[in-house]
């Protein structure tokens, strides 16, 4: 029932990553132009009267006229904040921003957070009911049990929108399709199995609800709480939600529940089953051990008692994690676009078919590449979906919006489905898709990465973050005083970290050979070679990666781009029969921009745009996109006529004979290339659509565009990432931040930046 799983990383990287810059995660952007007089005139005053008397007269206008119909409000009072317990509303804030964070990132819902400082039940239905007007839905959160059950059914009650406590639905639906799959695995069906369920707050209850709805008898359910079974008769430590599961039973506690029983869901605490209970369930046990932070026994645990068991958790480093985000975020989204006036068992149940469904399906290319190019297969190990399957935006909204429309809740239906599934594939950027996925597959696959410059407290900081996320070991290059400057950054044990000093390190003599032996034609004496192997930290490094000591390296942030790559050249070549080229990574809402060669060939001919296109096009790919290359020029096809043009139509020429797997046309303006208006003023364009892949003509353009788009704050830049070397080295620009360097870093260890 994890959202982050369980990655590692200190408090004060915590606190850097919420406080630096804008404080907190969320900001309002207008959506609409706001440059002009007859702009705020239109925004509001007098404009403004217009849709005003719009919604006055009709009031579902305001699904029209306002962000209403894309809007979620996140609702807590901070009694039951994540693990941590009951801290009050103003301590759940970040964790509320996060969830409106996870709403746009994953389904481009809009959404606020708000904390009501109160415990009061009345006081907080009355707060929330009176805000119907604003938003679209209403998800609860972090809000403790018996209360929560309490606020979510009187506000269902008294609102015409979506109320949704994802503590206990969420984990619910995704629950209820592992075990659908489980079954399906272990040829089981609902009807016939026998579960228990551990734990009885809000989560644990919610799954139990909604596994009886999708057909698993009541009478072979039993749910258990720190008492024990809850059966018929008890009166210690119960309420009228435990009550309502009571069953008859001669059963008590849980080891004597679990002995024959088919499935276990544990909502519970660490620890709270055994392997000896394992052992007693039916054979090809079904485990769903769900506690936050540590489940009730690892998987390790149930399989060295049971091998035939299949098991799931809440936690991103074992297979089959519970993740709340795969549900909330498209349910909403589903039940916003066709108006619902709430969100019901049939839209439950039909998320949880959908999601079972999808990790039942092939997985194409182009997802498996958000995978880091490895596929998952439906079977033991896989029975729910990654939360980065960029295919989850289509499937389940689809699936709520028709359950909803059937079910008689649905205000606007949808009208054509195959259209409503192509809007929503609009909607997001796989990049994004990509880049989290290539963080599972760092982790999945840990790498040794040179930090090549340990004496920054930036570089450190990427350091600390790329060990404690469990990406891999960080090989630092730097002086004997970076233990002192690692506790000084609040790591309690800075001796753990592998630091090379390259003036007494033991590889010395080694390297030297090395070096030596590769440059000692190209008019370098020895003496040189030794000095530049003890003083240059980017040579050491290099040479760090290119004698297998290290996978890849990172650099950059104490010189120009240009030294920082003449140096690592000295030891590291081109792959054969590839081209270097830098590459600046644009991601927008929906869309990515892929620029080259923006780093590294100042003049480029034509052999060498057309291999800057082949490389940039690869890794467009590999970042989930079909590339449309464009070759950009201040000309369009020969309008104005000018010197410059005839490079890039020998590139293109170069292409044709080539006949690569992409689309690619030029020579062109960027509006021509970016804006399908323009576009079809050139009826013979060969791009179906809008470039995403743009091959500057020279590296004064390149740079120059690269950098007023990372300025000017056009989306989120990534990049320079350098490309075509025949080890993974990446150069970041000297004002990189730790988290850029990050990003480069995990691209580079999961293999996308080569």
């Amino acid at each position: 029932m994890s959202e982050s799983g369980n990655v590692q990383f200190s408090e004060r990287e915590a606190l850097l990553f919420h406080s630096t810059g804008r404080p907190g995660k969320i900001e309002i952007i207008a959506s609409k132009p706001m440059a002009t007089q007859r702009d705020l005139s239109l925004a509001y005053s007098p404009g403004v009267a217009v849709p005003v008397r719009a919604i006055a007269a009709d009031p579902a206008a305001a699904y029209d006229y306002t962000a209403k119909g894309n809007l979620v409000a996140v609702i807590s009072n901070g009694t039951a904040i994540l693990g941590l317990g009951n801290l009050g509303a103003l301590a759940s804030k970040p964790v509320m921003e996060g969830k409106a964070v996870l709403f746009k990132r994953f389904a481009d819902v809009d959404s606020i957070d708000l904390e009501l400082a109160t415990e009061d039940v009345d006081a907080f239905i009355n707060a929330v009911a009176l805000m119907e007007p604003s938003f679209g839905g209403i998800n609860l959160e972090d809000i403790k049990a018996p209360e929560c059950f309490i606020i979510e059914q009187t506000l269902r009650e008294r609102m015409n929108i979506p109320v949704f406590h994802d503590d206990q639905h969420g984990t619910a639906i995704i629950a209820a399709a592992g075990l659908i799959n489980a079954a399906h695995l272990t040829g089981r069906s609902l009807s016939d199995m026998t579960v228990v369920v551990n734990g009885a707050g809000a989560a644990a209850i919610a799954c139990t609800e909604l596994i009886k709805a999708m057909g698993v008898p009541s009478d072979r359910v039993l749910l258990c709480d720190s008492k024990g079974v809850i059966y018929q008769g008890r009166e210690a430590g119960m309420n009228q939600w435990k009550s309502a599961h009571a069953v008859p039973t001669d059963k008590r506690t849980l080891a004597e529940a679990l002995k024959g029983a088919d499935v276990f869901m544990g909502l519970s605490v660490k620890g709270a089953v055994t392997q000896d209970m394992v052992r007693s369930m039916a054979a090809r046990p079904i485990i769903f051990a769900m506690a936050n932070p540590d489940p009730e026994i690892t998987p390790n645990e149930a399989h060295a008692a049971r091998p035939d068991a299949i098991v799931a958790t809440g936690r991103s480093d074992y297979p089959n994690q519970v993740n709340n985000v795969l549900g909330f975020p498209f349910i909403f989204r589903g039940a916003l676009d066709v108006r619902a006036t709430t969100i019901n068992d049939e839209m439950k149940i039909a998320a949880a078919n959908a999601l079972a469904a999808l990790a039942r399906q092939q997985v194409p290319e182009e997802v498996a590449a958000a995978y880091g190019g490895t596929a998952p297969r439906f079977g033991r190990d896989y029975i729910i979906p990654a939360p980065f399957d960029p295919r989850l935006m289509e499937v389940v909204p689809a699936a709520v919006a028709q359950a909803a429309m059937d079910s008689g809740v649905a205000r606007q239906p949808i009208l054509d489905m195959d259209d409503y599934r192509e809007s929503l594939r609009a909607r997001l950027n796989p990049t994004t898709g990509v880049l989290a996925a290539a963080h599972e597959t760092a982790r999945a696959n840990p790498k040794r990465v040179v930090f090549a410059e340990a004496e920054e407290e930036v570089v450190l900081r990427a350091a600390i973050a790329f060990r404690d996320g469990g990406y891999g070991t960080p090989v630092l290059v730097g002086r004997d005083d970076v233990p002192d400057r690692l506790r000084a950054l609040g790591v309690d044990d800075p001796e753990s970290f592998e630091l090379h000093n390259s003036r007494i390190s033991p590889l010395v003599p080694k390297m030297v050979d090395h070096l030596y032996a590769r440059l000692q034609r190209r008019g370098y004496l020895r003496r040189e070679i030794e000095a530049m192997v003890n003083q240059d930290r980017n040579v050491f490094g290099a040479l760090l990666v290119a004698l297998g000591e290290a996978d890849a390296m990172i650099t950059g942030i104490t010189r120009t781009y240009a030294r920082s790559l003449r140096q690592v050249r000295r030891v590291i070549d081109p792959e054969q029969g590839r081209r270097p080229c830098g590459i600046h990574i644009v991601v927008g809402k929906s869309h990515t921009i892929f620029m080259a060669d923006t780093m590294v060939t100042e003049r480029p001919g034509p052999e060498e745009l057309a291999a800057i296109a082949e490389h940039t096009a690869a890794v467009a790919r590999r970042m989930g996109h079909e590339p449309r290359v464009a070759f950009i020029s201040y000309s369009t096809f020969g309008n104005p006529p000018g010197t410059w043009l005839e490079n890039i139509r020998a590139a293109i020429a170069i292409l044709d004979e080539r006949q690569p797997n992409f689309e690619y046309e030029g020579e062109m303006a960027p509006d021509v290339a970016l804006n399908p208006a323009v576009a079809r003023n050139y009826q013979f364009n060969r791009l179906s659509g809008p470039a995403n892949v743009l091959i500057m003509p020279g590296l004064q353009s390149a740079n120059i565009s690269a950098k007023l788009l990372r300025e000017l704050g056009s989306g989120s830049v990534i990049g320079p990432m350098l490309v075509g070397m025949e080890h993974p080295v990446q150069i970041a620009t000297m004002s990189a931040t730790a988290s850029e360097l990050l990003t480069l870093a995990v691209l580079a260890a999961a293999g996308i930046a080569r």
